[in-house]
This record gives structure tokens, C-alpha cells and sequence, in this order.
């Protein structure tokens, strides 16, 4: 039996397989997956009614098993910061990146992207691409 928190197969496949420099998308239940994102990603939906899973409990199940080094964001298409970025920055140990919707949509389809992950968020613009970090030899 595993011990992490993080138990769905499939996710844990692929982070296992990705490296440093891949890419995680966990998206709301009102992003584009199909054409929107890297089509060589494997894809899990999570989307099972709305408000069950939310990209926050999403993210932090993520974060038990990966390092992040970065993390790209979404603005709203006026500019202002959606409210979840306050629940990403209490999270996350990197500084958001915040990118235009069609710039995320485009950084989206890099081939690094392994995953992406449908989750039923409802919060619009709450979207979020985790670059997984290095492990350093003596955290192994």
C-alpha cells in the first residue's frame, strides 16, 4: 500500500515517468481539454459533479509527490487576478507566473506538458501549469 496521499494510478504514472522540466495542467471544469493542451497528454478527468474535485485539492495532492519550480497562471481577459491565486500563493513555495488566456492556452501545447488533469472547479480562470522541480540527491 502506498503511504502518500496521492493515490489515483494513472496520475502517479505519469509523474513518476515525467522528469524535471515536465509539466503538470490542472485545469476548471470550463477549460478547452481537448483542444487546448499538448494532445500527446495523458489525460485524467476528475470532473465528476461540479465542485468535486477542486483544482486546490487537486494541487495539493500534487504537490505530496513533486517538487514545482515554476507555475504559470491565468489572468482574467481584463488583467485583474482571479481570487483563487490567493489559495495558490498560500500553497505553493514559487512565485506565480500569470500569462494572457490565449499565451496559457499556447504554453499549454508544449511538448514538455504530460498531464492534464479535468477537475469540476467552478471559480472561472482557475487554471494552473506546474513545472515539476529537481530532487536534490539527499532528499531521495
Amino acid at each position: 500500500m502506498l503511504t502518500t496521499r496521492l493515490l489515483h494510478p494513472t496520475i502517479l504514472k505519469v509523474l513518476a515517468a515525467s522528469g524535471h522540466g515536465g509539466k503538470v495542467l490542472i485545469a476548471d471544469g470550463n477549460y478547452p481539454f481537448v483542444t487546448r493542451a499538448n494532445p500527446r497528454a495523458e489525460r485524467v478527468y476528475l470532473n465528476l459533479i461540479p465542485g468535486v474535485l477542486t483544482v486546490t485539492k487537486v494541487l495539493e495532492a500534487i504537490l505530496t509527490v513533486i517538487p514545482v519550480e515554476a507555475a504559470h497562471v491565468m489572468l482574467t481577459d481584463d488583467g485583474t487576478e482571479p481570487d483563487i491565486y490567493t489559495d495558490f500563493r498560500q500553497t505553493l513555495t514559487v512565485d506565480l507566473q500569470p500569462m494572457k488566456r490565449y499565451d496559457f492556452y499556447e504554453f499549454a501545447h508544449d511538448p514538455d506538458l504530460a498531464l492534464v488533469i479535468a477537475t469540476a472547479e467552478q471559480r472561472l480562470y482557475a487554471n494552473i501549469i506546474l513545472t515539476i522541480g529537481v530532487v536534490p540527491p539527499n532528499e531521495r
